[in-house]
């Protein structure tokens, strides 16, 4: 079999930092600038590492000191940002396309990447946490290309969160260059010689020529299917955002579910929460962030998850003004523990009360946990709460609410206890005619014609069902 430079064989890819690497050191068609701030310079290392850096490396530099950095790239509330990353690659790719353009950009591929990165120190004692982001030319002369994401760096020394820096920036590089054309597989990519365990990212952002088509939201979705994470957020616009640019220092409401399709009845219990939430003394008059969340296994179908189906549902919820977080949390305890990373103010969760047996089984929560009562002090730290909707139990015509749920005989303490301190509250106003409204009743009417759908779903994403022909709808005359 005819063998590569790199000794690969011809046809297969790139999987080790060192063949990346070498691979583009060797090609000849990208030649850019390396700007690296707060864990080395290990992504320009492997270049000179691996031989043959003069045909790719036009310049490397590190401005540690905040005052030089200032003066580079303008001043900067903080280092450690998307805004502190993106000044560094305009400067950077700016004054690149500048210098060489005359002598070489005929003949080149521009690029520059950058990434301002904090590490564990003495001093510093914290997961790492930064920006990484590439801007090159897909072609000579081509309008720059961009991919932007955020890392979380989980090994416990510092010389391993900048080793794995440095391969995931590497990774970054080489997918952009080779793999540009599949974002999908450029994701799958990035913990190459990586692993979930060392390795988090929870944003990627593709934008430019060479990635038109793309849907950023798509990606959000992949960084979960694909491990890379465990949660992702775009706003109600399709925009990914990292969790401290939206949740920093704010309260946080969410609402979990299929929304397949959003009904008359979600959006109540997301109104009543809100109205709730919102008014809570220790929120001190701060509205909320609303998310809504749809974990994985609300979007399989059969053994695979329906892409096309996701965007339709994100899609109408767009159409409502709501941001998404997609996760792979099954537990509610998980979800709180993630969002507590990032705010230190209260989350409330509005559920309906059916969701209380889930979340109070002890078969829901893990040994290593801490078991029930581990999982309860984890869904209820820092002030976090559940806003209990009425649910109707169809076969009885019972109502069940936070009051009258029916806490077995080793739950009657625990349950009461948590209700007197406020971890699990009543949605006290509530729209009785709205108990009976289902999604899977709402799709049937929607499939089968039948015109009451429209009362069932909001006013606002009528049009765009029939317009796109969401979940099943069709014109009238092509009923079946």
């Amino acid at each position: 079999m005819e063998m590569s430079l790199n000794g690969t064989h011809m046809g297969t890819r790139e999987t080790s930092a060192h063949q990346k690497a070498l691979r583009i050191n060797v090609d000849g068609a990208w030649y850019g600038t390396f700007a690296e701030i707060g864990a080395g310079q290990e992504v320009a290392r492997w270049f000179f590492q691996v031989g043959g850096a003069a045909g790719t490396v036009a310049k490397t530099m590190s401005a540690y000191d905040m005052a030089v950095s200032d003066a580079i790239y303008g001043p900067a509330d903080r280092y450690v940002s998307r805004g502190r990353l993106c000044a560094m690659l305009d400067h950077e790719f700016n004054l690149l396309v500048e210098r060489l353009d005359a002598r070489m950009g005929g003949q080149r591929q521009f690029f520059t990447f950058a990434d301002t990165v904090a590490t564990r120190s003495y001093s510093r004692r914290e997961d790492g946490k930064g920006w990484v982001g590439v801007r090159f030319q897909h072609a000579p002369r081509a309008q720059p290309s961009e991919i932007l994401m955020h890392v979380r760096l989980l090994d416990n020394q510092p010389v391993r969160q900048q080793e794995a820096l440095g391969l995931i920036g590497v990774n970054l590089l080489h997918g952009a260059f080779q793999l540009s054309p599949d974002p999908k597989e450029l994701i799958r990519s990035l913990l190459d010689e990586l692993s979930w365990q060392r390795v988090e990212v929870d944003m990627i952002q593709f934008s430019g020529p060479a990635f038109q088509g793309v849907d950023n939201r798509l990606m959000a979705l992949q960084l979960v299917e694909q491990d890379l994470t465990e949660a992702a957020m775009f706003t109600a616009d399709g925009q990914p955002a990292q969790w401290s640019e939206i949740l920093h220092k704010k309260p946080v409401l969410i609402l979990r579910g299929s929304f397949h399709p959003i009904t008359t009845a979600t959006l109540d219990v997301l109104r009543r929460g809100r109205e709730q939430f919102g008014g809570e003394p220790d929120l001190n008059g701060q509205a909320p962030v609303v998310l809504m969340e749809l974990t994985l296994r609300h979007l399989v179908t059969g053994d695979a998850i329906n892409h096309q189906d996701f965007i339709n549902r994100v899609d109408t919820l767009a159409a409502l003004g709501q941001n998404v977080l997609i996760s792979n949390f099954r537990r509610f305890h998980r979800l709180s523990a993630y969002l507590a990373r990032y705010t230190d103010q209260p989350l409330g969760i509005a559920v309906g009360a059916t969701k209380l047996k889930e979340i109070l089984d002890p078969a829901f929560y893990n040994a290593d946990e801490g078991g029930r009562l581990g999982g309860l002090g984890q869904l209820f730290r820092n002030g976090s709460r559940l806003y209990v909707y009425p649910s109707l139990n169809f076969d009885t015509g019972e109502v069940l609410t936070a009051e009258n749920y029916p806490a077995s005989p080793d739950l009657v303490h625990l349950y009461a206890h948590l209700r007197q301190s406020g971890c699990i509250r009543s949605i006290a106003r509530f729209d009785p005619e709205l108990l009976s409204v289902r999604s899977r009743d709402v799709l049937d009417k929607i499939a089968a014609g039948d015109p009451a759908w429209e009362r069932l779903v909001a006013p606002e994403i009528i049009g765009l069902i029939k317009e796109r022909k969401l979940f099943g709808w069709k014109a009238q005359g092509e009923q079946e």
